[in-house]
């Protein structure tokens, strides 16, 4: 139990790395802002101030409405890296549980452990569409 709980912990952890990168601030062109990848995911009622470096899209925090735009984005990226990455790992889960289960030979022991892996590769791929849940539950907390 004590192994499992400590998985866990680090498997949020480095999810909370992975988010850390994710959120890049402006400062490294000069700007005092945050770097928005796709404008498109933004809703149309806030006005950021945006403006383009190079390819980057910078969103300036003279805008009012900057700091929303850089945390909707930031969870976006959060959420996806999230999504990718669980659902990466589900799929070997479910390809290692059925490698398990064809090579049991009737071992009650191996079919169970099998059982138990596409159980937990199962409850990974619904904790990874939950996330992609999380931003619009934000949207509409935050009212935009």
């Amino acid at each position: 139990m004590k192994k499992k709980i400590l998985a866990l912990m680090m498997c949020v952890m480095a999810m909370s790395f992975v988010g850390l990168g994710s959120v890049s601030a402006a400062t490294e062109s000069g700007l005092d802002g945050c770097k928005i990848p796709r404008l498109t995911r933004l809703p149309a009622s806030l006005t950021c101030t945006m403006t383009t470096v190079g390819s980057s899209t910078y969103c300036l925090y003279s805008s009012d409405d900057c700091g929303m735009c850089c945390l909707l984005n930031g969870v976006y990226n959060i959420t996806d890296r999230v999504f990718v990455i669980l659902m990466a790992v589900s799929s070997l889960m479910i390809i290692w549980g059925a490698v398990l289960f064809t090579t049991s030979q009737g071992n009650t022991d191996s079919v169970s452990k099998a059982r138990q892996l596409i159980l937990f590769a199962a409850v990974g791929i619904a904790v990874a569409l939950f996330s992609r849940a999380i931003p619009p539950a934000i949207k509409m907390i935050i009212g935009v």
